[in-house]
C-alpha cells in the first residue's frame, strides 16, 4: 500500500502534505492570510445563486426538475437536450423567459468571489451556471470559466451557418414569445449554453490544464460534484466545501491508498478537505469575518444591489416615458386625423352650399 501510495502520489502530483493548521473554516481563514495562498480557484454551481430566487436542479420540491410538469416533457432533463430542442424549442424558451438573466441581482456569494479577485487572490472562477451572475458581479471573461455556457452569446444551430447574435437581440425574441429563428438560414438559434449532447467549451479544458497545477487552495461552493467533467476538478491542494451536504466524497478502492480526486472529510487520514455545511451566502459571510472582510463584503453588496436597482428604476422610466410619448404621439395623430376630417366635412359643406346658389 505505501508503494502505490508513493508511485500514484508522484503520478497525481498529490504530496499529502498536510498545509492546513486544522481542517476548519478557521484553518482555511488562517491559511489564506499566511500569504502562502495566491492562487485561489473557485467552483461554484446552482446553489450560489438559489438565494438571488434562481432554482437549482435537484432540489426535491424546488428543483428546476421538479416543476417542469407543465411542459410536458418526456423526461426532465429533455428541456436540456440538444437533439429535442432541435424538434420541440418551445419548452425550453418558455423557461428561459422565466429565467433569463437581467431579472436577479448576485448574492453575497458573487460578491464574496469578486472580492477575492479585487485582494489579488483569485486565478479563476470555474462556474457551472448559465444565469451569468458572475459576470454582473463584476468578473470578466479572463477570470471566469463559464463551463455549462452562458446566455451572454448565441449561435445559429447549423453547422454551416453559426451566425452569433448578442444578449439584447436573444432577450427581445424570447419576450415577444417568438422562437429565435436565424436572419441568414432561417435555422434556430440557441444560447451559447452547453446541452446534453454538446461539447463543453474548449477553454474549459485548455484553462483547467494550466490553473489546476498552479492552485493553492480550491473553494467548492454550491455543487453536488455530480456532473462530469466539471465534477473532476478536485485539484491536488487544500479544498474548501461550502454547501448543504457534504458532496463529492472519493472512491472507496482509491481511499485505500489515500489517492483519488474525491473529497476526504471524515477519516484518519483527512488532511486537506474542509465541509462547512450551510447556505452559500452564510459560508461566504463567516470566510469574510475571519478574514477581517465581513463588512467591506457587506458594504459591496449593498452598493451594487443599490447601483442595479437605480438602473432598473431608470430602465423602466424610460419605457413608461417611451410608452407615454408613443401614446401622445399617438393622440396627436388622432386628433389631426379628426381635425383634417372635419375640415373636409365643412369643405363639403362649403361646396354644397355653393351648389344651392348656383342652382337658385
Amino acid at each position: 500500500v505505501d508503494f502505490l501510495r508513493n508511485l500514484f502520489s508522484k503520478t497525481l502530483g498529490i504530496s499529502g502534505e498536510k498545509v492546513l493548521d486544522e481542517l476548519t473554516l478557521e484553518g482555511v481563514a488562517s491559511y489564506i492570510q499566511s500569504g502562502k495562498c495566491k492562487n485561489i480557484i473557485c467552483m461554484v454551481g446552482a446553489g450560489i445563486s438559489t438565494s438571488a430566487g434562481i432554482p437549482d436542479f435537484r432540489s426535491p420540491d424546488t428543483g428546476l426538475y421538479a416543476n417542469l410538469q407543465k411542459y410536458n416533457l418526456p423526461y426532465p432533463e429533455a428541456i436540456f437536450q440538444i437533439d429535442y430542442f432541435k424538434k420541440h424549442p418551445e419548452p425550453f424558451f418558455a423557461l428561459a423567459r422565466e429565467l433569463y438573466p437581467g431579472q436577479f441581482k448576485p448574492t453575497v456569494c458573487h460578491y464574496f468571489i469578486k472580492l477575492l479577485k479585487d485582494k489579488g487572490l483569485l486565478k479563476r472562477c470555474y462556474s457551472q451556471n448559465i444565469d451569468t451572475l458572475e459576470r454582473v458581479a463584476g468578473l470578466e471573461g479572463e477570470d471566469l470559466i463559464e463551463a455549462h455556457g452562458t446566455f451572454y452569446t448565441s449561435h445559429c444551430v447549423s453547422f454551416m451557418c453559426r451566425k452569433e447574435y448578442d444578449l439584447d437581440w436573444m432577450k427581445e425574441k424570447i419576450f415577444s414569445d417568438d422562437i429565435p429563428k436565424c436572419d441568414k438560414c432561417s435555422n434556430l438559434v440557441k444560447p451559447d449554453i452547453v446541452f446534453f449532447g454538446e461539447n463543453l467549451p474548449k477553454r474549459f479544458f485548455t484553462s483547467m490544464a494550466m490553473d489546476f497545477p498552479r492552485c493553492d487552495l480550491l473553494i467548492i461552493m454550491g455543487t453536488s460534484l455530480q456532473v462530469q467533467p466539471f465534477a473532476a476538478l478536485v485539484g491536488s491542494c487544500p479544498r474548501l466545501l461550502i454547501n448543504l451536504e457534504k458532496a463529492g466524497g472519493a472512491d472507496p478502492l482509491l481511499g485505500i491508498i489515500s489517492i483519488g480526486g474525491g473529497m476526504d472529510f471524515d477519516s484518519a487520514k483527512a488532511y486537506r478537505d474542509v465541509a462547512h455545511i450551510s447556505t452559500c451566502d452564510d459560508g461566504c459571510l463567516a470566510l469574510a469575518e475571519l478574514l477581517g472582510w465581513k463588512a467591506e463584503l457587506e458594504e459591496m453588496v449593498k452598493r451594487e444591489h443599490e447601483k442595479i436597482n437605480s438602473k432598473a428604476e431608470e430602465e423602466q422610466t424610460n419605457q413608461s416615458s417611451g410608452a407615454a410619448g408613443k401614446a401622445e404621439s399617438g393622440k396627436a395623430e388622432s386628433g389631426k386625423a379628426e381635425s383634417g376630417m372635419a375640415e373636409s366635412g365643412m369643405a363639403e359643406s362649403g361646396k354644397a352650399e355653393s351648389g344651392k346658389a348656383e342652382v337658385e
